[in-house]
């Protein structure tokens, strides 16, 4: 009994001890927080510029010094605040417009000195909608007629449009703007009181470090966090490493995909709320995906797959062309040309070297060539975990290939080559997959075997492949099976 009341007392006080190195971490020298405080400061408010613009540019200034080593040299007493910063920008920004304000006034320059208006200022009127930026406002803001008319006096005439709608419209305008004008000072108002928290409060947002976990479970269910996470129930990395191991042998001994993707999930999040981004992390994301793949579950498997990308461009390790040939199947399964281009473009020649990516590229080549034979024949020979992902698609391309057999082959043709030309491993599981798209019409079985009528199911295939290409949702049910 003393043995058991010990070991918990140790783990409490190395958690004790690790909340204040913690703590410890997340000190700032005293001009930081000064600066911190001025920033937050109503006298120092600037209007046009929003609390969460600044906040974001304050923690760029902290954290770029911090990462560089200087939070004691800069000098934070006269060093510009974020809003200031922001500021100056904006201010300085036209200074590169004088050139467009020239073209622009040569322009009107050419067109009083004319006498007679030109008949193609009309079709240039809409190119002067365009505003500095190059934007183009829509056409009812930019259209200025009736304000140009409102200014000219009309001796005899009324003007032409000054109807009765134009003065409602025209009057419904000024109100609005009076409006404006009596609510800016509350906006102003408003906005003062959202920018200046608590002093307290301004440095937690600011300075607040990545969260360092405390809790020793090595099994806790996921929840989506709606909230800053709580320390207590985040698990630090040497548990999630203890975590990891139990949640690989349960797999393996149990099959509960259900369950594991669900410790998975929280495993992630305990990873990606304190902030580590190690060799760990990338095992963690690259067995889950793993795993999600042998189960067909796309959606876990395309959230991890995106994760590894940041994980594999930071050479943290890991298995990053194992993965990139799963992206390239991945891709050809999808019909996603415009991402396979990427994808290609990036290839390096030591990534075209590595055996599962050379593969890949080979059946991506094998279906851009409509070479179902040599398609067929990588389908049986896919390294690592390829031939989950090749499962998802080869049925429909088995349906293409039957088809161009029916029209290749006539009048029949033997099912024995059926099964040996699409990879299937007996002729019973030849009939059978005829038989699932409802051809089993064109079965017939003679004295030398069953053979397949080609000439009357050509035309029947045909649709039947154009159907199997179109592209399905994500998260279909035949696509996520769990245990």
């Amino acid at each position: 009994m003393p043995v058991q009341t010990s070991i918990p007392q140790v783990k409490k006080n190395e958690t004790d001890r690790s909340s204040e190195n913690a703590k410890s971490k997340r000190s700032w020298p005293q001009p930081v927080r000064d600066y911190v405080q001025r920033s937050f400061a109503a006298e120092n408010y600037i209007p046009g510029v929003e609390r969460q613009e600044m906040e974001s540019r304050l923690k760029k200034v902290i954290s770029e010094a911090a990462e560089n080593g200087t939070l004691n040299d800069v000098q934070w007493k006269s060093l510009p605040l974020p809003q200031q910063m922001i500021n100056m920008e904006r201010l300085s920004a036209p200074a590169a417009w004088p050139v467009g304000f020239s073209t622009l006034s040569m322009k009107d320059a050419n067109l009083t000195t004319n006498s007679t208006p030109s008949k193609k200022r009309k079709s240039s009127d809409k190119d002067s909608v365009r505003g500095i930026n190059g934007h183009t406002r829509p056409v009812h803001e930019a259209d200025n007629r009736n304000d140009l008319e409102d200014r000219i006096s009309y001796p005899d005439k009324k003007p032409r449009h000054a109807t009765a709608d134009h003065r409602s419209s025209k009057s419904h305008k000024n109100l609005d703007n009076r409006k404006k004008r009596f609510d800016t000072g509350q906006n102003e108002r408003s906005n003062l009181e959202l920018w200046r928290p608590s002093t307290d409060e301004a440095i937690k947002e600011v300075l607040q470090g990545p969260v360092v976990g405390r809790c020793q479970d090595l099994e806790k269910q996921y929840f989506r966090l709606t909230s800053a996470p709580n320390p207590e129930s985040v698990r630090p990395l040497e548990v999630l490493e203890k975590t990891l191991d139990h949640l690989k042998k349960k797999w393996r001994r149990e099959k509960n995909y259900s369950y594991i993707c669900d410790q998975f999930k929280s495993l992630r999040q305990d990873l990606t709320v304190q902030h580590i981004k190690n060799e760990f992390s990338v095992n963690v994301y690259e067995i889950h995906a793993r795993i999600a793949l042998e189960r067909q579950d796309l959606s876990e498997y395309n959230q991890c797959q995106t994760q590894l990308r940041a994980l594999y461009s930071q050479k943290l390790g890991g298995h990053p062309t194992e993965f990139l040939a799963y992206r390239i199947l991945y891709f050809l399964h999808t019909s996603n040309r415009t991402d396979m281009n990427d994808v290609l473009a990036d290839l390096t020649p030591t990534d075209k070297k590595d055996l599962a990516v050379k593969h890949a590229l080979d059946v991506r080549s094998a279906l851009a060539l409509c070479n179902y034979h040599r398609f067929f024949q990588l389908y049986l020979e896919t390294p690592n975990m390829g031939a989950y992902l090749m499962d998802m698609f080869v049925g429909r391309e088995r349906l293409a290939a039957l088809s161009n057999i029916c029209k290749a082959y006539k009048p029949d043709v033997r099912l024995r080559f059926i099964t040996e030309e699409l990879g299937f491993e007996s002729d019973e599981e030849t009939a059978r997959f005829v038989c699932e798209h409802n051809g089993q019409a064109f079965l017939q079985q003679r004295a030398e075997g069953v053979t397949l009528l080609t000439d009357k199911a050509r035309l029947f295939f045909e649709p039947v492949v154009k159907a199997a290409f179109i592209k399905a949702d994500m998260k279909t049910p035949g696509q996520m099976k769990h245990a």
